[in-house]
C-alpha cells in the first residue's frame, strides 16, 4: 500500500475539477480509498460453516497410517516368489505360492547369516459381500486363518489366528468392530490374556483423534495410546503417542494423483532409538514404483509391472550397507 501511494502522489495531478461544496469529498474519495481499485462482489466469500453434527467416518484405528506405509513399507522380500490364483466361482478361489530364497538366521556376530529356504502355500478364499474366509496352509506345518463377518449393518466379527505345530507359539485374535456415524469403536480378546480397545473421533471435516489401551496378563504389563490424524485432498498427517516409550509421526504429500511423496519418524524413549525414512509411491501406466530410504543407510525398491491381464512381474531390492546386507528378488503372480 506504500508503494501505491507514493506511486500516487508522483503521479501528474488530476485535471481541476467543477468547484465542490464547502466540506464535500473529492470524486475519488477519502484519502487511499479513492486511489485503490474498489473491490468486486466475488472478493467477499463467505465462510463455509462446518457441521459438526454431520461430520465423516474417521479410518480404522490401527489404519491411519495406511497411506504412509504403502510407500514405506512395501512387500519386499528375496529369491523367486510365483503367486498363482484361479476363481472356481464367483465367491470362491484357490491360491498357490512359492517362494525359494534364503533365511537369516540370528547370530550374536555382526555378520549376516543366511540358510537357503524354499516354501508352498496353498490358500483357498470365499469372499461375499458380508463374509470374507482366507485360509493359508504352509509346508512347514502353520496354519494362518483370517475371518470377517459383518452381523449387522455397523457391527463386525474379524478372526485371526495362526496355529502351529511347535507349543505355546499359536496366536488367536478376535475383534469387534462398530462403526458409527462420526466414530469407531473396536474391542480385542486375544491369547495370553490380552485384552485391547480403541475409539477414533472426527473433530473437524479433516481432522481426527483416538485412544486405546490395552492389558496382557500373562506378562502383567499393560499401555495406552493417543493417536491423530489430519488429511486434506493434498497431504495426510499422523501422530501417535504411546505409554510404552514410542513415538511415531508420518506425512505423505500429494504431489498429482500418480505420485505421493512419504516420511516417517519414530522415537523408543526406552532403547533410545530414533528411526526415519522417505519414501515415494510412482504409478505409471503399466507399472507401480514404490521405495524408500531410512536413517539407517538402508535403501529399499519396489516394482510392479503389469504384463498382460492377470499377469504381473515383481523386482525386489534391498540394499544395507552398514550390515552387509543385500537382498534380490523376482517373482510373477497370475491370476484374476
Amino acid at each position: 500500500m506504500g508503494s501505491a501511494a507514493s506511486a500516487a502522489s508522483d503521479a501528474a495531478p488530476p485535471p481541476p475539477s467543477p468547484a465542490q461544496p464547502h466540506g464535500a469529498a473529492p470524486p475519488y474519495g477519502h484519502g487511499l480509498a479513492g486511489i485503490l481499485p474498489p473491490k468486486s462482489d466475488g472478493d467477499d466469500k463467505k465462510e463455509e460453516k462446518v457441521d459438526y453434527l454431520n461430520l465423516p467416518c474417521p479410518v480404522p484405528y490401527e489404519e491411519i497410517q495406511r497411506e504412509a506405509l504403502m510407500s514405506l513399507k512395501p512387500e519386499l522380500f528375496e529369491g523367486l516368489r510365483f503367486d498363482f490364483t484361479k476363481m472356481l466361482t464367483q465367491k470362491f478361489a484357490l491360491s498357490h505360492s512359492v517362494l525359494m530364497g534364503s533365511l537369516e538366521v540370528p547370530s550374536q556376530s555382526a555378520d549376516v547369516i543366511k540358510v537357503p529356504t524354499s516354501q508352498y502355500e496353498f490358500g483357498a478364499n470365499f469372499l461375499d459381500p458380508k463374509l470374507m474366509l482366507i485360509g493359508r496352509l504352509m509346508t512347514d506345518g502353520r496354519l494362518n486363518a483370517r475371518v470377517k463377518c459383518d452381523l449387522t449393518e455397523n457391527l463386525a466379527l474379524k478372526i485371526n489366528a495362526q496355529l502351529t505345530s511347535e507349543p505355546h507359539y499359536s496366536q488367536g485374535m478376535f475383534n469387534f468392530d462398530y462403526k458409527g456415524t462420526d466414530y469407531r469403536a473396536q474391542f480385542q480378546i486375544g491369547n495370553n490374556a490380552f485384552y485391547g480397545a480403541n475409539y477414533i473421533q472426527s473433530v473437524t471435516p479433516n481432522l481426527s483423534m483416538g485412544t486405546e489401551i490395552f492389558w496382557l496378563g500373562q506378562q502383567r504389563k499393560s499401555g495406552i495410546g493417543f493417536n491423530s490424524r489430519y488429511n486434506t485432498d493434498k497431504m495426510v498427517g499422523t501422530l501417535q503417542v504411546a505409554s510404552t516409550g514410542i513415538v511415531a509421526l508420518s506425512y505423505v504429500q500429494k504431489v498429482s494423483e500418480k505420485v505421493s511423496l512419504a516420511t516417517d519418524f519414530m522415537y523408543n524413549h526406552m532403547s533410545r532409538d530414533v528411526t526415519s525414512s522417505v519414501g515415494y509411491d510412482y504409478i505409471l501406466r503399466q507399472c507401480r514404483l514404490r521405495g524408500k530410504i531410512d536413517s539407517n543407510g538402508v535403501v529399499a525398491a519396489y516394482l510392479e509391472e503389469r504384463l498382460n491381464m492377470g499377469v504381473n512381474f515383481l523386482l525386489s531390492a534391498e540394499i544395507d550397507h552398514p550390515k552387509k546386507n543385500y537382498k534380490f528378488g523376482f517373482g510373477m503372480t497370475v491370476g484374476e
